[in-house]
Parts: structure tokens; C-alpha cells; sequence
């Protein structure tokens, strides 16, 4: 019987005894965030974590960015007390164990999770050459479904556009599938996140002794994207001195680590997505011309949730059947009218946020718009005061914005035509800090 793998998060002395006595090729991480690139890269239908209940928010974060693996955890008897923690094991685990682990009942709950996971498995690769990533029945989506189609068979650098929230990596995903299949690699790069001085560095890897630090030779993002897919998110926020960099690879297909003098050519296919306008960016001469038309060479546009809200219902469905365990959990006819009113500015992760959170805190069978926090803004859309109304445009406007520019307040006012001060204050008068 050939090995499974198993990802074990933060693991403990007497793990790797104990788990020695099943058929299973272990890979161990220490942290959320080197389990986050294992999770990325590797195939691990069962992750095993020893629940810290200071990271309850951080581990409930990457559980949902990985919501097709089976997730079992295991903690200690007395931090069964906190809410919190029994909370995220109800809406997110399988299984759990306290310590002094049971051996013989821990191998059989895995053993019976790796047959959900196979199930899942088969489930998954009977939908081949099908869309399994954008969910929905609306004419937009329809549209780019058919787009992504088209573009299977070909290796045409992508650049997806479209507001914050609304699934662009899912596309990159689906793209890649599609052309490569799950077997080659999908290596995503968030421009925005990668402090400006490393960026060199972690696109093109670096030899050692590069630069003060750099105690190992370490390939760089592009390469390891090799064969497969490279995604540029956010490229927008990409420094313009990077962009220089990162157009010659384009133009060449060529890396060269930091510190060495030889070049390595590398099959990568591109596709870079941002939620800013491009032209405008262009335009203002934020962002290179020329690297603009080596990217958009095929443009894919993922619609806001208010221009598909016949998605909406759909998307809900499917997201609380994720995280709803075995609790026989619904929504009420108020809460379904409650998400069909609703802008969503925050798009389909401001869907799911909500909908998870929801599926959590309600105390009954029933998901009330209360428990989705949407009937404060339900009652002033139908309030029919002129300043109930200004207020809740008012309100609207600023999330859309923020929604559209997380973390940066400087472009938030920018957007709005205000001061900065004046949407600190307008902050504070609609408690959205």
C-alpha cells in the first residue's frame, strides 16, 4: 500500500512515534505561514494541527483558503473551556483529539478521513475540463467561463482585472488547470506584500553571500514556477524600478539570481491580476507602458457580486455547506432577502466572511440576517429619511472603496475626492476602523 501524505502544524515530541505505525509519508511545519507554502505546493488530502489558541484567527484564515483539505486537530483538555476554540473545531475540523492522544483511535480517525478525502478526490477529477473554481450561473459568469475555456490550449499571458474580493487567483487557478493540469506547479506572488528591498531577491532567488543574510542558495518564485504557472497579484503595487526587472524576464524568459553572473531560461506562463485601473495607472505613469502591453495580451475581467446576484444564493449555499460541519444549518427567508438586497461591496469574500462567521455565532437551525449583520443595513436602505438615506450612501461608498484599496487610506481619499481627515472622521461616525 503506497504511503499518504500527511501534514502535520506545529507538531510535539510524541507525534512522530505514534504516527510511525500507519502508512504515512509525513511533512511536518512549525509554523502557519511554512504550512501555508507546503499547502500551496504539495498534495496533502489530511493536515493534522496542534491547535495554539492564540493563532485561532490566523489558523481559521488558512483553513478557509484550503477549505477541499480535511483538517483534524488535536489540543489540550482544559482549552476545551474557551469559546473561541470550540467554536473554530465545530466550524472547521473533521475531528479533533485532546492529549494524552489515544493511538488506536487517532489512526482510525485518520483512516476514515483519508477515505472522505479520496471521495472528495475522485469527486474533484470527475469535473476535469470543467470549470471546479468559479462558482456561479449568472450571464457574467457564463461569459468568462467561456472565456477561460478558449484559452486552455494556450500559454498567452493573462492579465485579470476586477474589484477586490471577486476571485481573481481562483481564475489564475482555473487558467492553470486548465492548461497544465494539477500536477505541474502554481507558484502566486503577492507584489503588494513583498517588502520593496527583497522583492529581487524573491522573484529571482539569490546564491549565497549575495547580500548580508543570505546564508544559502535559494530559487526565486519564477523558478520555481517552472513548467507551470507563475501568478503576479497585485502587480499594480509593484515598484517601478522592480517593473524594469520584471519586464526583461518577460521579453527573455531568462532569470539570473541575485549575486551570480549566469543567466537560466524558464518555461513559465504569466498571469498577473490587479483591482486598480491599469490605464489610469499608465496613464499617471505609475506603471510602465511596455510591461502593461507584455501582460495584457489576453484580458479577463471577474464581475462585482451586485453584477451577478443571481450567484449570490448559490455561493451562499455552497460556503455553509463548507463550514457547517454536521449541524443541519440554514438560512431563513429574511436572511436569504437580506443577501439579495445587499451591495456587497466587499464582493465574494465579504460573502464568505459573513456567511462563516454566521454559521458560527447563530444559536438556532437558522441563519438570520441578524446573525449576517445585514438588517442594520437593510433598515437604511428602506428607512425613508433623506439622512437615513445620505447615510447609508455614505456608507456604502466608503466600503466599496475600502474594499477596493484595503490599507491604504491615502488613495481611499483620493478616490472619494476628501481629505484625509475627513475620512478619519467619516471612519469614526460609521465605526469602520
Amino acid at each position: 500500500m503506497p504511503e499518504e501524505a500527511l501534514l502535520v502544524i506545529n507538531p510535539c515530541a510524541d507525534l512522530p512515534p505514534l504516527l510511525a505505525r500507519g502508512e504515512w509519508r509525513l511533512s511536518q511545519a512549525r509554523t502557519l505561514a511554512v504550512a501555508e507554502e507546503k499547502l500551496r505546493h504539495g498534495d496533502y488530502p489530511l493536515v493534522l494541527v496542534v491547535i495554539n489558541p492564540v493563532e485561532n484567527e490566523a489558523l481559521r484564515a488558512l483553513i478557509a483558503q484550503h477549505p477541499n483539505r480535511l483538517w483534524i486537530g488535536l489540543v489540550e483538555r482544559d482549552q476545551l473551556a474557551n469559546e473561541a476554540l470550540r467554536n473554530l473545531l465545530a466550524a472547521c475540523f473533521h475531528d479533533f483529539h485532546t492529549f494524552p492522544l489515544d493511538a488506536e483511535r487517532l489512526c482510525h480517525s485518520l483512516g476514515h478521513a483519508l477515505g472522505m478525502a479520496r471521495l472528495i478526490g475522485d469527486h474533484r477529477s470527475a469535473l476535469s475540463g470543467k470549470v471546479r473554481l468559479i462558482q456561479g450561473q449568472s450571464e457574467p459568469i457564463v461569459q468568462l467561463r467561456a472565456q477561460m475555456m478558449r484559452l486552455q490550449h494556450c500559454r498567452l499571458p493573462v492579465l485579470v482585472t476586477g474589484p477586490s474580493g471577486t476571485g481573481k487567483e481562483l481564475v489564475a487557478r482555473e487558467l492553470h488547470y486548465g492548461t497544465f493540469g494539477e500536477e505541474a506547479p502554481f507558484v502566486a506572488v503577492n507584489c503588494g506584500a513583498m517588502p520593496h528591498q527583497l522583492i529581487q531577491s524573491e522573484l529571482f532567488g539569490h546564491v549565497k553571500g549575495a547580500f548580508t543574510g543570505a546564508q544559502t542558495h535559494k530559487i526565486g518564485k519564477i523558478e520555481a514556477a517552472d513548467g507551470g504557472t507563475l501568478f503576479l497579484d497585485e502587480i499594480g503595487e509593484l515598484p517601478l524600478e522592480d517593473q524594469v526587472t520584471l519586464l526583461r524576464f518577460l521579453q527573455e524568459q531568462c532569470i539570473e539570481m541575485v549575486g551570480s553572473h549566469t543567466s537560466r531560461s524558464v518555461d513559465v506562463r504569466v498571469v498577473a491580476a490587479t483591482n486598480i485601473d491599469v490605464e489610469q495607472a499608465v496613464a499617471q505613469g505609475r506603471f510602465r507602458e511596455d510591461l502593461y502591453y507584455r501582460l495584457n495580451v489576453v484580458r479577463l475581467r471577474t464581475p462585482a457580486l451586485r453584477d451577478r446576484r443571481d450567484d449570490v444564493q448559490l455561493l451562499a449555499n455552497e460556503i455553509l455547506a463548507e463550514v457547517r460541519g454536521s449541524r443541519p444549518l440554514t438560512f431563513s427567508h429574511q436572511a436569504r432577502q437580506a443577501m439579495q438586497a445587499y451591495g456587497w461591496p466587499g464582493n465574494v469574500r465579504e460573502l464568505r466572511n459573513r456567511v462563516q462567521r454566521a454559521a458560527v455565532m447563530c444559536a438556532g437551525p437558522c441563519i438570520e440576517a441578524q446573525d449576517l449583520e445585514l438588517s442594520h443595513s437593510e433598515s437604511l436602505l428602506f428607512d425613508g429619511s433623506l439622512k437615513a438615506v445620505r447615510e447609508a450612501a455614505e456608507r456604502q461608498a466608503l466600503l466599496q472603496t475600502l474594499a477596493r484599496f484595503p490599507d491604504r487610506l491615502e488613495e481611499v481619499a483620493r478616490q472619494l475626492a476628501i481629505s484625509r481627515a475627513t475620512l478619519y472622521r467619516l471612519l469614526d461616525k460609521h465605526d469602520l476602523h
